[in-house]
């Protein structure tokens, strides 16, 4: 492939969001950084897009198991443009990426790891791609490397109008599992069976480890994903089956549940955190990526994305996505028009 440098007039210089010495969103600023350059390894992306995650807040009050230096530049997930490369690389300027990164997205211009860029194809918005690198791979490793989700299986996904629960919905839809969802609205809970789910909770309601062990007639969710952590993932050892598995997500409530291991002990139940790694499972990410692909091709998922934030707006973004008032996926418009 060709190997070229900028093939658009650059700033130096980029608007970013940089969090400061001590931690919390109030001690966030948007300012200005010098713009990344390509080096090995690595290419420069005009960030089109870039998503919201529960990890960015916890990322930015340092209660996140990866603590980058501070001050930095929070953000995870993005989408774009490749505008610059260094001299051996196996893509192009002008190619359309979406990636993961360890840190840096909410800017303008984003340093990317070339191993860790998803292509993007031209029918797909910006907006969706940055929908893609987490919370869809999150969910694969989740139902197709922690587990081997089937059709004998029963899901039970929490919050599942939310980036990784609405994934996990259709990728168990897609695998044939009866999906069991939970969310706090009519609202939500009518998305969750718009892309899949075929019993509806509100976990509001006291007895809904009750519902769902009637909607399994009484036999409890094989396989339940649980984004929330808390008190959420202690009850739900109540509706587990017998040698079930409780996949461990993350802390969206902001608090790490104190599992009894009694419960675990009952049922011969599995918890198990879920987590990606590329350098460690670089392989596994590979396989899951082209099996995302191929549900895209199929039309078996599609990232719904709330797109009504831009960069200046990421505090008020963060504080959506804490207080749970968003559906689908959180992504702030950065330079692209190409949104949903």
């Amino acid at each position: 492939m060709g190997k070229q440098s900028v093939t658009e007039k650059m700033s130096s210089t980029m608007r970013c969001w940089v969090a400061g010495e001590e931690p919390g969103l109030e001690n966030m600023e948007l300012t200005t950084r010098p713009r990344p350059v390509a080096k090995p390894g690595y290419v420069v992306v005009k960030t089109e897009a870039a998503a919201l995650n529960f990890s960015d807040i916890l990322m930015v009050d340092e209660k996140y198991q990866v603590r980058p230096p501070r001050p930095f530049t929070p953000g995870q997930e993005v989408a774009g443009t490749i505008v610059e490369v260094a001299a051996v690389s196996q893509w192009n300027v002008g190619d359309r990426i979406a990636s993961k990164v360890l840190w840096g997205g909410f800017a303008e211009y984003t340093s990317v790891r070339e191993d860790m860029m998803i292509p993007v194809p031209d029918q797909m918005s910006f907006s969706e791609a940055a929908a893609l690198p987490v919370v869809y791979l999150t969910s694969m490793v989740a139902l197709h490397d922690c587990v081997s989700v089937g059709p004998d299986d029963r899901v039970l996904v929490h919050a599942a109008a939310g980036g990784v629960g609405l994934a996990a919905v259709e990728i168990a839809h897609a695998a044939g599992a009866q999906v069991i969802a939970t969310a706090g609205s009519t609202d939500k809970l009518a998305l969750a069976a718009e892309h899949g789910a075929d019993v509806l909770i509100n976990y509001r309601d006291e007895d809904w480890k009750d519902q769902v062990n009637a909607a399994t007639d009484g036999l409890g969710a094989t396989i339940i994903v649980d984004p929330v952590g808390g008190d959420v993932a202690i009850q739900s050892l109540r509706c587990i089956a017998r040698r079930g598995a409780l996949l461990i997500v993350g802390f969206a409530s902001g608090k790490i549940a104190q599992l009894p291991s009694n419960y675990l002990l009952l049922k011969n139940v599995t918890a198990r955190g879920v987590v990606l790694d590329h350098d460690r499972d670089a392989d596994v990410i590979r396989r899951l990526t082209g099996l995302t692909a191929a549900l895209l091709e199929q039309g078996k998922i599609k990232p719904v994305v709330d797109t009504r934030f831009e960069l200046s707006d990421l505090p008020q973004a963060l504080k959506a996505l804490g207080r749970r008032e968003t559906v689908g996926k959180l992504v702030l418009r950065v330079h692209s028009q190409d949104v949903a």
